[in-house]
Parts: C-alpha cells; sequence; structure tokens
C-alpha cells in the first residue's frame, strides 16, 4: 500500500526535473518529464516507504540517516523536491498535520529558561573540536559578510563583525552586551578594535569555556566578561546590544519577551543590532527534523512576526538589512571543510551522526538558494535622534577594509 502511495505522490509531485527511484524490491520507476534536474536514489527498506509517506521531511532525513534513503547526488535530490513541491500533490494527512502544527506553534515552542538550556546543550556543547573543522578561525557560527562571492571564509566573517560594529555606532569606552555570545569571537572583536567593554551571556558550558579561554589568551579579560547566564535576567543597561544567531533559539510566543527585555537592557541612548536567519515570506511551520535532531525549540521568523513585538517595546526600527545568499555563501564554505576534513570527523562520531551533520549542511544550502530564507539584521534604538540621519556612516570603507585585511 505505501509503495503505491508514494509512487502516486511521486507521479503527481514532479512536473519539472526527473527522478528515478529503486525501491526495497528492486523496482526502478521513473518520475518526471525530465528537465535541469534529473538524477536517482533509492529506498531499501520498506518501514522508511511507509515513514515517508506518513511525514516526508521528518523521515527523509532520518532515513537519510540510517542508510535506508541512498541519493545519488543528495544535493540534487533535494533541489528537486523543493523545486516541484506543491501542497496538493501530497497526501491529505500531511497537509492535516502540517496545519496542526502550525497552530501549535506558540505551544510547542514554549522556551522556558530551562528548556532553552537543554536545548543549547543538544547542539552547542556536542564538541567544540567538530566546530573547529569547519568553521573560520574565530569560530563565527553565522551568516557571513560576502563583499565579494570570492571572499575567503575568514575574510567573510571579519566582514561581517566590522558591518556589525558599524551599525552599533561604538565609541571607546562603552559598555556593549552580546547576547547569544558563542566562543567569544563578536565580543573580543569589539573589545580589540573598538575599545568597548563586552558583557556576553550564553547558555552553552562548552561555548563560556572557550569564550573565557580565549579572552585569556588574548589579554583581553579585563574588557570582556563572559557568563553562563540567561538573557532574561540580566537586570542592568547598557549602551549596546548585539546578538547574532540567537532570535533564532526564543521561539515565537518568546518575541514579545525578547523585545522587551531588549529595550529595557538598552539606556536612553542606546542601539542594539540583531543579527537573525528570517524567512522572506508568511510564516510557515517549522521543520520537524531540524527541531528534532539540530534545533529543538527553534524557529525562523517572518518579518511579520518581529514587527509587532519590536513596535510594542517601544523601539525605534532604523535600518532593516536583508541578506540574501550570503549565507549560501557561507555554508558552501562550512560543507566544503567539512567534507575535506570527513576522515576526522568519522574518528569522533559514528556514521549515522556524520550523514546526519551532511544532510543539515546541505538541507542548510537549500533553504537558502532554493527557499524564501535570507538573514535580517535589524537595528534598532531607544530614541528617534540617537543614530545619525543617513546610513553613510555604515558604509564607510576604511574600517572594513581594514578587518578583511587583517583576515588574510
Amino acid at each position: 500500500m505505501w509503495v503505491k502511495i508514494l509512487d502516486a505522490t511521486l507521479q503527481r509531485l514532479i512536473q519539472d526535473g526527473a527522478l528515478s527511484l529503486t525501491y526495497p524490491d528492486g523496482t526502478t520507476r521513473h518520475y518526471g518529464p525530465g528537465g535541469q534536474i534529473t538524477t536517482a536514489a533509492r529506498v531499501t527498506d520498506a518501514a522508511a516507504i511507509r515513514a515517508i509517506c506518513l511525514s516526508p521531511e521528518l523521515a527523509l532525513g532520518e532515513a537519510y540517516m540510517d542508510g535506508t534513503f541512498v541519493p545519488d547526488d543528495l544535493d540534487a535530490f533535494l533541489r528537486l523536491m523543493i523545486r516541484n513541491r506543491h501542497a496538493t500533490a501530497m497526501p491529505a494527512w500531511v497537509g492535516w498535520t502540517d496545519k496542526v502544527l502550525f497552530h501549535l506553534r506558540h505551544w510547542l515552542q514554549r522556551n522556558t529558561a530551562t528548556r532553552s538550556k537543554s536545548n543549547v546543550a543538544q547542539h552547542y556543547d556536542i564538541s567544540d573540536d567538530l566546530y573547529r573543522l569547519f568553521l573560520d578561525a574565530d569560530m563565527q557560527y553565522s551568516c557571513a559578510y560576502f563583499l565579494r562571492p570570492d571572499m575567503t571564509l575568514e575574510q567573510a566573517q571579519a566582514a561581517k563583525k566590522a558591518h556589525i560594529a558599524a551599525k552599533l555606532a561604538l565609541e571607546p569606552g562603552m559598555h556593549v552586551l552580546d547576547i547569544g555570545c558563542g566562543w567569544g569571537g563578536m565580543a573580543l572583536t569589539l573589545a580589540r578594535d573598538h575599545g568597548v567593554r563586552v558583557t556576553g551571556v550564553t547558555l552553552s558550558e562548552n561555548q563560556l569555556a572557550t569564550a573565557r579561554a580565549r579572552a585569556g589568551a588574548a589579554h583581553l579579560d579585563h574588557l570582556v566578561d563572559f557568563r553562563l547566564q540567561d538573557y532574561r535576567t540580566l537586570d542592568r543597561t547598557f549602551d549596546r546590544i548585539v546578538s547574532v544567531g540567537m532570535l533564532e533559539h526564543v521561539g515565537l510566543p518568546h518575541y514579545p519577551e525578547y523585545f522587551d527585555q531588549v529595550a529595557g537592557l538598552m539606556d536612553d541612548s542606546g542601539v542594539a543590532l540583531i543579527h537573525t536567519i528570517g524567512r522572506c515570506a508568511p510564516p510557515t511551520t517549522p521543520s520537524p527534523w531540524f527541531d528534532r535532531y539540530i534545533f529543538p525549540g527553534g524557529y525562523i521568523p517572518s518579518m511579520s512576526e518581529l514587527a509587532v513585538p519590536i513596535e510594542k517595546a517601544g523601539l525605534w526600527t532604523c535600518d532593516v538589512e536583508t541578506l540574501r545568499l550570503h549565507y549560501a555563501l557561507t555554508v558552501h564554505a562550512w560543507q566544503d571543510r567539512f567534507r575535506a576534513n570527513i576522515d576526522q570527523v568519522r574518528k569522533m562520531y559514528d556514521d549515522r551522526f556524520v550523514r546526519m551533520w551532511d544532510y543539515y549542511l546541505i538541507a542548510c544550502l537549500m533553504a537558502f538558494e532554493e527557499q524564501p530564507h535570507g538573514v535580517f539584521q535589524l537595528q534598532l534604538a531607544k530614541s528617534v535622534g540617537t543614530l545619525p540621519l543617513t546610513r553613510d556612516y555604515i558604509y564607510e570603507p576604511a574600517p572594513i577594509r581594514r578587518a578583511i585585511a587583517a583576515a588574510e
């Protein structure tokens, strides 16, 4: 029965391109009229077919991890599926499930302090050694800023930090809060290059230990204070706030709480720069595979879901920039480094984990190349007159050129 359901679904689904799929009994069936993408895959287990029919997005990733779904080219297969994806081709229960999950988002994403710490630990506390194999030397685990497509990852990440620093309009002696400070690279760069004090908060014990060690090695621990602390428990004000790649972990029902806290933590002339993956389309259901295996409790916001809580927090939206394809270039670089170090990864983890991470990187690439995902940089201020009247100060070439040159 499940083979017939999958066969009928693929016949309706593939309207551009071509897929050859080999079933567990050895039968190969062909779908689609042909086109730009032609690829093949095989499913080796009947239970995987049933699971894919019931929950395609979750089960496909799980079958790849288990080795029961074997594509000739995972990149090509996912592109083909995404380009042909339309709700009317899927079994009715898939649409019903999506609708139910969509309406339960506020309940499912209740990220309390305890749950948030557990969610962070699942992804960020696995091993710093893994991340060192594919990130840049500064361990920036977020979208880089490519002034040119041929920039190295180190150059583009240095450019990202310089671009954000420009939007913060920093002055020496200011006190900056870094919400979700990761391994400390942003905080250390701001302290070193701009003479500011930085308090960085994280929920990851691994990241905290690494950030503190880096601060000591750089002799910047007098300027930088890293803490294992939930941003919601902070109770003082700062001149500037930066948060890079953390809003994705906040959860939809907590956006009002998040922006209210950002506003409350800013002094009257404060400025915040929030850098987050964003959906350039109406809200949708979170990926069940990503939620289970990669970013539990995570959610990619649409701009419409951010505007209201920002307004209600009483903040001025001074600048909004959407970085298009920058994250695709970033993930390409991560993927190249991950695959170049695959033998070392296999010494650290089993095959299922390696396939999971490979699927994660390729799925991310698809999100930014084939789906309406980008990166929002939201520049927020407490008062109308804090920042210059034009954006010219953001695009001064000298600081970003110095940052890129230092990374070469």
